[in-house]
C-alpha cells in the first residue's frame, strides 16, 4: 500500500493541509533531543561573562515553538497555550525535552520538535568554544495526544505494554 503524503496534492503539488473540518481540541505534544558533548557540562553553568546558556536555550526553545510556522513553511501558524522547554545533564551531555499545548484544530508535534532544536543549538553554541564536536542526537516526538488519533508514541506505547513477568 502507498502511503500518501499530507502536503502533496492529488495533482503532485505542495499545499498546506485544509483542517476546516477537523474538530478543535487540546493537543499536546511532547519531544526530546539529546546535545552530545565531551566537555563537563558544569562548565556551561560557571561562564564569567554572566550570560546562563541554559536559561538562554530554553527562552530559545520558547521562542522558536511560538514562530513554527514562520520556520517550517507549510505549518500553521497556531496560538499555543503552553511551552515547557527542560534541559537536564546525562552523562553525555543535556538532555532537551519540549512540551507544547494548543487548543486547535491540528497537531503541535512540529512546535515541540523545533522548541528541541532550537534549545538544542543554543547549547551547541555555548559549547563552540570548548568542544567544536558537539552534536544534537535523536530529535524526535516522544508522544502526543489529542485529535482524531488521540494518544500516541513511544512513552504512550512504552506505559501501555505489560511488565515481564
Amino acid at each position: 500500500m502507498e502511503r500518501e503524503f499530507s502536503h502533496i496534492s492529488a495533482m503532485g503539488k505542495l499545499r498546506m493541509v485544509d483542517v476546516t473540518s477537523k474538530r478543535v481540541t487540546r493537543r499536546t505534544a511532547m519531544a526530546h533531543c539529546l546535545v552530545v558533548t565531551s566537555v563537563d557540562i558544569g562548565e556551561l553553568e560557571a561562564r564569567d561573562d554572566g550570560i546562563d546558556p541554559v536559561l538562554c536555550a530554553r527562552i530559545a526553545g520558547v521562542s522558536a515553538a511560538k514562530r513554527t510556522a514562520e520556520l517550517i513553511p507549510l505549518c500553521h501558524t497556531l496560538n499555543l497555550n503552553d511551552v515547557d522547554v527542560e534541559l537536564n545533564r546525562r552523562d553525555r551531555g543535556i538532555e532537551v525535552t519540549a512540551t507544547v499545548t494548543a487548543t486547535q484544530r491540528t497537531g503541535v508535534e512540529m512546535e515541540a520538535l523545533t522548541a528541541c532544536a532550537f534549545a538544542a543549538l543554543c547549547i551547541v553554541d555555548s559549547l563552540r568554544k570548548n568542544d567544536p564536536t558537539a552534536r544534537i542526537d535523536g530529535l524526535e516526538v516522544l508522544k502526543k495526544e489529542g485529535g482524531k488519533s488521540g494518544k500516541w508514541g513511544r512513552l504512550v506505547e512504552d506505559a501501555n505494554k505489560k511488565p515481564p513477568r
